[in-house]
């Protein structure tokens, strides 16, 4: 008997779904589906297929001569103070431009203390990082360039070096219509290339443009189980798989200072900011392990069982400390099966 054939038989018999129905509504517009489970206040957004282009802002708009400039930047070792680190070292192509590793080598050998975020996906949302310090991708393109933990060099000076190079002068010259190079336009670039990245349409948009065939029985219980009793859906949604907003999942590590991470709060300094960080994009997810801000996991089956137990609740050491960060009340336990979790991974591996 075929393996699809036994796991519909299973998921069936063991939590009264019926595998058949659950294809058929998933097979209708999104409108048709069962409504997700949402708590209050979320501003969700039903999941739906990429965009076939990505947007680009108006003070920098999109053109093949800024593209091409771009990736020779995104890649020229040359942006650094040693010659030797380039944007591409911590997002690598192969590895869905993150570098697999839970934290990244800098300048000297410097390790930082966040996971390399994947750069797929960077034209949508606004503020970028982990705790969402660059107000725009044009911003972020010249921190990691004058970070001491990083590429420690001076913008000034590394636009400077490039104006020696004939050939730089030339593509600025194609590309902004003057020769001149200025940090300004260094970021520019870089940003162009940046949102050009976007990851190819997966199977789950393959599905959602109508080849329902495109996921297995098992995988569409894993969407279901996303929308629904996973609560998934929460803070991944709409075609980003993303909220773009900051939470807590107990990862702080407060009060332990060769592992703390305050996160969000080391921008705003709010106390409700305190151990916040971004929601990642999901798109690609398969090829951006380890995962977390400090890429505490390895592989997705250690999210969901993290997940599956309400993720991380530290309770505080002492009584009244106001800054002590408090875990997000959307995580709780879901009480998932191995079964449901296997389901979940396998569609999360769709994207």
């Amino acid at each position: 008997m075929k393996l699809w054939i036994i796991f519909s038989l299973f998921v069936s018999l063991s939590f009264g779904i019926d595998l058949k129905a659950l294809r058929a509504m998933y097979a209708q517009d999104s409108s048709k589906w069962e409504k997700a489970w949402i708590d209050e206040g979320v501003e969700f957004k039903e999941l739906a297929p990429l965009p076939i282009t990505p947007p680009y802002p108006k003070d920098n708009p999109y053109s093949k001569e800024k593209e091409k400039l771009g990736e020779r930047l995104f890649n020229d070792p040359k942006l650094s103070l040693s010659d030797q680190i380039a944007c591409a070292n911590c997002h690598d192509k192969e590895l869905g431009f993150s570098d697999g590793r839970s934290v990244s080598y800098g300048h000297n050998r410097a390790l930082g203390k966040r996971n390399s975020i994947s750069i797929y996906m960077s034209a949508f949302g606004e503020e970028k990082f982990w705790d969402g310090r660059a107000k725009s991708l044009e911003d972020q393109a010249l921190m990691p360039i004058k970070d001491p933990l990083e590429m420690a060099f001076d913008p000034d000076k590394a636009a400077k070096k490039l104006n020696s190079i004939p050939s730089y002068k030339e593509e600025f010259k194609k590309a902004f219509g003057t020769s001149i190079i200025t940090p300004t336009l260094i970021a520019k670039a870089i940003a162009t290339y940046e949102r050009s990245l976007m990851p190819k349409h997966n199977r789950f948009d393959k599905f959602l443009r109508g080849k329902h065939n495109a996921l297995s029985d098992e995988e569409i219980l894993g969407l279901h189980l996303f929308r629904t009793k996973a609560r998934c859906a929460n803070c991944h949604f709409g075609q980003t798989f993303s909220d773009y907003k900051y939470h807590n999942l107990g990862l702080t590590y407060y009060g332990r200072k060769k592992y703390e991470d305050f996160g969000r709060y080391a921008i705003t300094h709010k106390n409700e900011d305190m151990g916040r960080f971004k929601t990642p994009s999901l798109r690609s997810i398969v090829k951006t392990s380890p995962y977390m801000h400090n890429g505490l996991f390895p592989h997705l089956e250690g999210v969901v069982n993290a997940y599956n137990a309400g993720m991380f609740h530290p309770k505080p050491n002492k009584k009244d400390d106001p800054l002590f960060p408090k875990t997000d009340s959307l995580l709780k336990p879901l009480y998932l099966s191995d079964e449901e979790k296997k389901a979940l991974v396998s569609f999360l591996k769709t994207l």
